[in-house]
C-alpha cells in the first residue's frame, strides 16, 4: 500500500463515517458529505458527457463531415440543442420550447415502439414460451407448474386492472386473485430491495473493518 492509496482509503472511510452520521440526525458533517457527493457526480457526468456525447457526436462529427448532408445531420441536432439551453435566459426562455417538444415527441414515438415490444410482446412469449418444453409423461412436474402459476398469475392481474367491468361475483373473485398476486410480487420486490441495501451496508462495514483500519496502520 503506497501513502496516496492509504490517504485515499482514509478519507473515504471518514466520509463513509459522515453519511452515516445521519442514522444519528442531521448534522453539518453529514451536510458536507453530501454536498461533496453531488458536486464530484455533476463534474464526473459533465466530463463524461463531454467526452462520450458532445465531443464525438458534435466535434468530432462536424470535423470528418463531407458534404451539405453530412454537415446537415451534425448542425440541425446541435442548433436544438443550443435552443435547449435558452431557459437559462428569461426573456427568450420560450424559445426553448421548440427543442423540447421536438425531443419529447421523438421519444415518446420511440418509447412507444420499445414498451410494446418490451413490455407487452417479449411479456406475452415469456409468459408462454414455458409451456414448449413441458412434457407431462416425464415427470416434469415441478416445471408444469410453475408455468401455469405464472400464466394463471399474469391472467388474474390482466382481469384486475380491466375496470371495464364491474368486480363482483366469480370475475371479482379472479380479480381479488390478482391482488394477492400483486402484493406478493411488491413484497418479493421489496424485500430484494432490502436485501440489496444490506449488502450495500456489509460491504461498507468490512471496508471500514479492513482496509480502512488497514490504512489507518499504515499512515498513523
Amino acid at each position: 500500500m503506497t501513502t496516496t492509496a492509504a490517504l485515499g482509503i482514509f478519507l473515504a472511510g471518514l466520509l463513509t463515517l459522515a453519511i452515516y452520521s445521519f442514522l444519528y440526525k442531521d448534522n453539518p458533517l453529514y451536510k458536507f458529505a453530501e454536498h461533496l457527493f453531488v458536486g464530484t457526480s455533476a463534474g464526473y457526468w459533465f466530463i463524461s458527457n463531454y467526452y462520450n456525447i458532445l465531443k464525438p457526436n458534435v466535434i468530432t462529427a462536424f470535423g470528418n463531415s463531407h458534404g451539405f448532408w453530412e454537415y446537415f445531420n451534425v448542425i440541425i441536432p446541435t442548433f436544438f440543442g443550443i435552443l435547449m439551453l435558452a431557459r437559462l435566459i428569461p426573456k427568450v426562455s420560450w424559445i426553448s420550447r421548440w427543442a423540447i417538444a421536438f425531443s419529447v415527441g421523438i421519444s415518446v414515438g420511440l418509447n412507444i415502439m420499445i414498451a410494446l415490444e418490451t413490455n407487452v410482446m417479449k411479456q406475452i412469449g415469456a409468459t408462454l414460451k414455458p409451456f414448449e418444453s413441458l412434457k407431462f409423461s416425464q415427470g416434469f412436474l415441478g416445471d408444469s407448474v410453475n408455468a401455469i402459476i405464472i400464466l394463471i398469475s399474469v391472467v388474474t392481474v390482466i382481469i384486475y386492472f380491466y375496470f371495464s367491468k364491474e368486480h363482483t361475483g366469480a370475475y371479482g373473485k379472479v380479480a381479488k386473485l390478482g391482488i394477492w398476486v400483486l402484493m406478493l410480487t411488491f413484497g418479493a420486490s421489496f424485500g430484494y430491495t432490502v436485501m440489496a441495501r444490506i449488502s450495500l451496508l456489509i460491504g461498507r462495514i468490512q471496508f471500514l473493518q479492513n482496509d480502512w483500519w488497514n490504512a489507518i496502520k499504515y499512515l498513523f
